[in-house]
């Protein structure tokens, strides 16, 4: 399927969700690399480049929506899938508005998730 050559940051500052997540996905074929938490991630991003970007939306120091402000300053391209177990209307609509490909609350179904990644990545 051409996977193994999609290189996907994952942001969360829970370690379990991060560590879980990046399992997944690196047993689905993809190449993935973690931060926990926006400034880490934009520090990565500075030298290193990924397809695309799974982040929470609550994290200390930068939340999601602050780093995918950022994001659009440096990286406008980007694709971005925002995570949080605290879905509320004003930051699915913030997050949308700001670019990000899809809005998906926790706990995550890898299922639903891995369709909007199969979708980013044009894989049937």
């Amino acid at each position: 399927m051409g996977q193994d050559c999609k290189r996907i940051l994952v942001v969360d500052d829970e370690e379990n969700a991060r560590t879980a997540l990046s399992k997944i996905l690196t047993h689905d074929g993809f190449a993935v690399s973690s931060a926990a938490n926006g400034l880490e991630a934009l520090n990565y991003l500075r030298s290193k480049e990924v397809e695309l970007i799974i982040t929470d939306l609550n994290m200390p120091e930068m939340n999601g929506l602050m780093f995918l402000r950022e994001l659009n300053r440096c990286h406008p391209a980007s694709n971005v899938i925002m995570i949080t177990a605290y879905g509320e209307v004003e930051s699915y609509l913030e997050a949308m508005t700001l670019g990000a490909f899809e809005y998906i609350n926790k706990p995550v179904k890898y299922d639903d998730l891995r369709k909007v990644i199969n979708k980013i990545f044009n894989i049937a």
